[in-house]
């Protein structure tokens, strides 16, 4: 491989080091092209063996051991770091080096962006930077002096609090900082650059005075008001849910247009992608707005959840991303609809973890082992991660859990631990045994829960039967049962709530319970039913599983109007369009028109005849289910053929109602001034998925609808959504439009990506060539991750007719960027080659075409972060 071999860690041979770092001095003379690190490090030994310094691509100048200078016969050196045999209990050890950081394609340690400089560390980034054992469980606290060219480099950021600035001769200054809370090497941060900023202060309810500053290019100063607004909002929520409080004097945010992932939590440094700290009206979504408001929550709430609160290793990632990401989804819920955030949730679980989970890269939400960890940043260990910490919820009820939550952090704060650790602090706290949850730390798919229901009218019961299985996996095989708990309701035939009572129990339940299945199957009794009911199953979807349970049209019906859990209501309407959707795309691969069931107009009649509904589910429900779901509940993927069928039923639905869909669009025409309130976000979603369904009609009036929307629209959801409808259903004025919103938008990068994102979707045409023929265009940067997630990554997840046309050219597409990316940053093209993992599921032409690409990949100089992925792939295929 062209970087080191590649090698597998485990969880199995987890060993603690043989020495802690107390306290670390880092002295930078910073230079995009030549930056010095002075390393001096303060030592204690906690067990026998040599001090191991991990370090890459770094160009030793000299190391100092308590003041002396070793000679390379001191030492061993490699090129993943150096070994010391220190005598002993303590050590100074002092290392410098110099690294290269406009050279750094890969965007992990110290690198470039645009004019200024700033470092991404997690996960093993700051072995980049210098020599130092890059691990979790090594907690130290920092000092860090920063010197720079004052002209190039005025603002100097690091992690903590600002000791101290000042001149140096030759037009240099320096900047100090202290940070106080002992912190992995993962959590450091420098920014350094010619940066504006906007300030407000925020006292914490312990009364600390706190000054809040967001950062970011001159030129997009206007745009960071919201993040700061969601910034003191996510604040005073953490103090208000879970009574936690910020604990420096300071709390920094930059925006980079060039960064991997979303956003990074360095303590008092968070360093985010533009795409989730700029916004205005005019150039971001009701979408934008919500997903900033979330990751700038989600990366505060890390300071207790990841940051005082640490992994002891990569394997417990999910203890602070699992944790954080429910953390996050809690305050998203509590600031909007709550029944349409869970609803979203469990769409992007359905999207993007669950095909994981069926596929080769199947993982534990606590992986036994690794070969590159940045390829463990998933949807298994991100969002079923949070998953599991809402079974907790689930079974403790809120108060268990902010008392597990407490304990956690009384008894672990300023710690690096494990899942087991979480586990317990949540059974100590609540004197429960909870100990069969560790099943879903440790076993890879999803489960499946299967029902049967008996109604005995003589005796006015009901007998209902849970069953529990989970899939072999790779390497995994014969699971075990598992905690799950079903949440549960029953309707009698009108609808309304009956009340529950198990048998031998002294009263009912009421008109709710959470039924806990343990084992691998149990019957339940329930008493005083008078007639079958009509059974409301994981309400809230109170477990990641898959459900079987067989119900008709007439009950799914009856759930969609009566059901009063809002995420059933809802779920109800995706499994009635699913089931019609499923058998209709096996008529169109079989060379059958597609045909729907009465049952699915009457539906959708009703949801557009109820003004009165929650128009949050009222959108929700009125939308289609997703290609990727649909495809996860067929033996044989054919995408084209679910693609069709999916277009089919929508203009099934919209030559049906069009005269609804207009007067719906209508009624929800803008009342005033773009504001992002919940009620004129989901007003917006509502009219605007109106105006999708009309735009699929061969109509110009209708098209009309669309083309003036785009020229009036005050704010960028209305004009996006107009240019999409326009653009995705072949309007006669499509080139026209896009060429003109570019022209408007080409200064903003981050909208931009929004234009390269909707031709990459579009399947008129020749796709292929209008990806290739878009990677020409002076905008966009192959170097960028943003770019190459705009282009690529929506041609091969949005563009599934395209992808996956049947004379495999976007396959060929996807894996010739796949080669050139590797070279450049290998961590994006892994995120990219990943979505030829389902390969295996797929019809035979397909299959054949996927496994070749593959197969061509592998033949190549690999990065380990590509290697790993496309040699667990095929190796499913044995």
């Amino acid at each position: 491989m062209r970087e080191q071999q590649a090698r597998t860690i485990r969880l199995s041979e987890y060993q603690p080091p043989a020495w802690q770092v107390e306290s670390v001095s880092l002295r930078f003379e910073l230079d995009a092209d030549d930056t010095r690190v002075h390393n001096h490090m303060q030592l204690r030994r906690v067990a026998e063996g040599p001090l191991r310094l991990d370090g890459e691509q770094l160009k030793l100048e000299s190391i100092h051991l308590d003041g002396c200078k070793l000679s390379a016969s001191d030492y061993e050196l490699d090129d993943e770091g150096l070994t010391l045999n220190i005598n002993g209990d303590q050590a100074e050890v002092t290392v410098v080096n110099r690294i290269e950081p406009a050279k750094n394609t890969a965007l992990e340690g110290l690198y470039q962006s645009a004019d200024f400089l700033l470092t991404q560390c997690e996960a093993e980034g700051f072995r980049r930077i210098s020599y130092y054992p890059d691990r979790p469980d090594v907690m130290a606290e920092f000092r860090v002096r920063l010197e720079a060219d004052r002209e190039r480099y005025p603002v100097l950021l690091s992690n903590g609090n600002p000791v101290d600035s000042g001149e140096l001769e030759g037009g240099r200054h320096f900047a100090e900082w202290h940070d106080p809370h002992p912190k992995p090497s993962y959590l450091f941060a420098l920014v350094a650059g010619d940066l504006g900023h906007i300030e407000r202060d925020f006292t914490t309810a312990e009364g600390r005075k706190v000054t809040l500053r967001v950062y970011a290019e001159h030129r997009n100063m206007d745009q960071c008001d919201f993040a700061m607004e969601s910034l003191v909002n996510a604040m005073r929520w953490d103090e208000e849910r879970f009574g936690l409080s910020y604990d420096l004097d300071v709390y920094n945010i930059v925006a980079t247009d060039d960064f991997n992932m979303g956003a990074m939590e360095n303590k008092g440094l968070n360093i985010f992608n533009s795409c989730f700290v700029l916004a205005r009206p005019d150039t971001a979504t009701d979408q934008d707005y919500l997903g900033i408001e979330s990751v700038i929550g989600h990366e505060y709430f890390h300071n207790w959840t990841g940051n005082r609160v640490t992994c002891r290793d990569w394997f417990q990632l999910s203890l602070k991303e699992g944790l954080t990401v429910f953390r996050d989804q809690e305050f998203s819920a509590d600031r909007n609809s709550r029944a349409v955030k869970r609803i979203e949730d469990v769409k992007t679980l359905r999207a993007g973890q669950f095909p994981e989970d069926a596929g080769p890269m199947a993982h534990p939400v606590r992986p036994p082992e690794y070969q590159e960890i940045n390829n463990f940043y998933t949807a298994t260990v991100y969002i079923k991660g949070a998953e599991v910490v809402r079974l907790y919820h689930s079974l403790l009820g809120e108060e268990g859990l902010q008392k597990g939550m407490r304990l956690y952090f009384q008894r672990h704060d300023g710690q690096a631990v494990t899942t087991e650790d979480f586990l317990a602090a949540m059974a100590d706290a609540n004197g429960q045994d909870l100990s069969l949850m560790q099943r879903w730390y440790d076993q890879a798919g999803t489960p499946v829960v299967s029902v049967e229901s008996r109604h005995e009218p003589e005796s006015a019961r009901l007998h209902l039967t849970l069953r529990q299985s989970i899939p072999d996996t790779p390497g995994q095989k014969g699971k075990q049962a598992t905690l799950i708990p079903v949440a549960l309701g029953l309707l009698d035939s009108q609808g309304r709530a009956l009340p529950l009572k198990l048998e031998g129990e002294a009263q009912a339940r009421g008109e709710e319970t959470v039924l806990i299945l343990d084992q691998a199957e149990k019957t339940f009794v329930f008493e005083s039913i008078a007639e079958a009911p009509v059974l409301s199953l994981l309400r809230g979807f109170s477990a990641p599983v898959k459900l079987e349970h067989q119900q008709s049209d007439e009950a799914l019906s009856l759930l969609m109007a009566h059901d009063q859990d809002a995420f059933n209501r809802w779920e109800a309407s995706q499994r009635l369009y699913s089931g019609a959707l499923i058998e209709a795309q096996q008529s169109i691969a079989d060379g059958e028109p597609a045909r729907f069931p009465e049952s699915i107009q009457a539906a959708v009649a009703a949801l557009l005849a109820d003004d009165d509904a929650d128009p949050g589910l009222r959108v929700e429900a009125l939308t289609l289910p997703a290609e990727t779901w649909l495809a996860e509940q067929v033996a044989v993927v054919n995408p084209v053929a679910i693609a069709d069928a999916r277009q089919a039923l929508r203009r099934q639905l919209a030559e049906a109602f069009s005269s609804q869909w207009q007067s719906l669009y209508e009624s929800l025409a803008d009342s005033g001034p773009y504001q992002v309130r919940p009620a004129d976000i989901l007003r917006r979603r509502l009219r605007n998925l109106a105006l999708s369904y009309l735009a699929v009609l061969d109509d110009t009036a209708m098209q009309e609808l669309a083309l003036n929307q785009y020229r009036r629209a005050d704010n960028m959801t209305d004009q996006m959504a107009a240019l999409r409808a326009m653009v995705l259903e072949g309007h006669p004025a499509a080139e026209t439009v896009l060429a003109d919103f570019y022209q408007q938008w080409q200064a903003q990068p981050l909208v931009v990506d929004k234009w390269f994102s909707l031709q990459a979707q579009r399947s008129d045409g020749d796709p292929v060539a209008r990806v290739r023929e878009l990677a020409e265009h002076p905008a966009f940067k192959l170097t960028n991750p943003n770019k190459v997630r705009a282009l690529y990554g929506a041609f091969a997840n949005g563009n599934r007719r395209a992808f996956h046309a049947a004379d495999g050219s976007g396959y060929r597409l996807i894996a010739d960027v796949v080669l050139k990316l590797d070279r450049i940053n290998p961590a994006i093209a892994a995120r990219l080659v990943s979505v030829f993992n389902p390969w295996r599921r797929m019809e035979a032409v397909r299959r054949e075409a996927m496994h070749g690409e593959l197969s061509r990949i592998k033949q190549a100089d690999l990065s380990r972060d590509v290697a790993e992925i496309v040699g667990r792939a095929l190796a499913e295929s044995g």
